[in-house]
């Protein structure tokens, strides 16, 4: 029952084939590396480590170990961009606090019914209906405006 075995479509013996493949790499020089001008192979452990050859066209990528001026303020290279402190947040107006423990009430009515003399009957839709309220509250006062701050040209407006 297994198809492999009798299937034409692929090689016969993949290992030979894979042999063949990377024989066929290594004489493009594909996976070797050279050595620099001035060292001598004989020098054995003394000699700086052989560079990776890039192929033709390629762009080189320079490293940190090439260019030691690469970071000149720094004494570590793997130092990264620290960003600033963001701004704080404004704060909330009295509209939005109302919606918001409207919802804070919705919850605690949902969870506790029982604090307000309701049983979980009445007290679930009531519970939905005060979150809802709160949560449509604040999406009625979602400003669509420009920021005060925006100059005569504030780009793509969504």
């Amino acid at each position: 029952m297994n198809s492999r075995r009798d299937s034409t479509d692929g090689p016969e013996d993949v290992d030979a084939t894979f042999a063949e493949i990377v024989a066929g790499l290594e004489r493009e020089g594909v996976g070797k590396q050279a050595f620099l001008d001035d060292v001598d192979p004989d020098e054995g452990d003394e000699a700086e480590p052989a560079r990776p050859v890039r192929p033709e066209g390629q762009p080189a990528v320079a490293t940190a170990d090439d260019d030691p001026d690469a970071y000149p303020d720094s004494d570590d290279p793997n130092d990264h961009y620290v960003p600033p402190d963001p701004p704080p947040l404004p704060a909330l107006r009295p509209g939005t606090i109302a919606a918001l423990l409207l919802i804070l009430l919705g919850v605690v009515l949902l969870l506790f019914p029982g604090l307000f003399g309701l049983t979980g009957a009445i007290g679930t839709p009531l519970a939905l209906i005060v979150m809802c309220s709160g949560a449509g509250w604040l999406i009625l006062r979602m400003r669509n405006t420009n920021p005060p701050d925006s100059g005569w040209d504030d780009g793509a407006v969504l």
